[in-house]
């Protein structure tokens, strides 16, 4: 399989928002690792905020489409935060998962994120996900320490199955 990396437009928006609660959330998500179905319900995020994310002159949805099909089969949000890029939503579809998709996003991702000449590229990660964090921290990513809380309450980040969750922060330095 091979993938071309393209910025998205608003036209797709529907697509990709159908992509990421697919990977993500309720029974398609268990056909993959990446999963958040036994932490949360609900949605990962819906066709406004898609829009709203590509429409940000300081983000960009990345996009890796299949080269012989068309198919938008992964997908991640970048934003610039001064000398910093915020590296958000990476997904691939979930029967392609564990086939190496996920590392290139990475490797497309760091590489604009270098192009923005930002420093640092850093996340936040749901903290029961361990072993997301380990595959992170495999491609160079270190747990900062920091904690964020999650944003109980608002049902645009899903609808919580599980007490205590928070998410922590992992950040690799770019050009070393």
């Amino acid at each position: 399989m091979s993938w071309e990396f393209i910025q998205a437009n608003s036209d797709q928006a529907k697509e990709i928002s159908d992509l990421i609660n697919s990977a993500y959330r309720g029974e398609s998500s268990k056909k993959g690792w990446t999963t958040e179905a036994d932490l949360l319900g609900g949605q990962r995020c819906d066709v406004d905020s898609i829009r709203g994310l590509i429409n940000n002159d300081n983000a960009v949805i990345l996009l890796a489409e299949n080269e012989h099909s068309g198919n938008i089969e992964g997908c991640v949000h970048l934003e610039k935060d001064g000398d910093k890029c915020y590296l958000g939503m990476l997904t691939v579809k979930p029967t392609l998962q564990s086939k190496g998709l996920g590392s290139m996003i990475v490797e497309e991702a760091e590489a604009f994120a270098d192009f923005w000449d930002c420093k640092t590229i850093y996340m936040t990660v749901i903290g029961q996900r361990t072993e997301l964090i380990t595959w992170y921290e495999d491609r160079g990513y270190k747990n900062t320490g920091e904690k964020k809380p999650f944003p109980y309450g608002d049902e645009r980040f899903g609808v919580p199955k599980v007490q205590d969750l928070y998410f922590v922060v992992l950040e690799k330095t770019l050009g070393q």
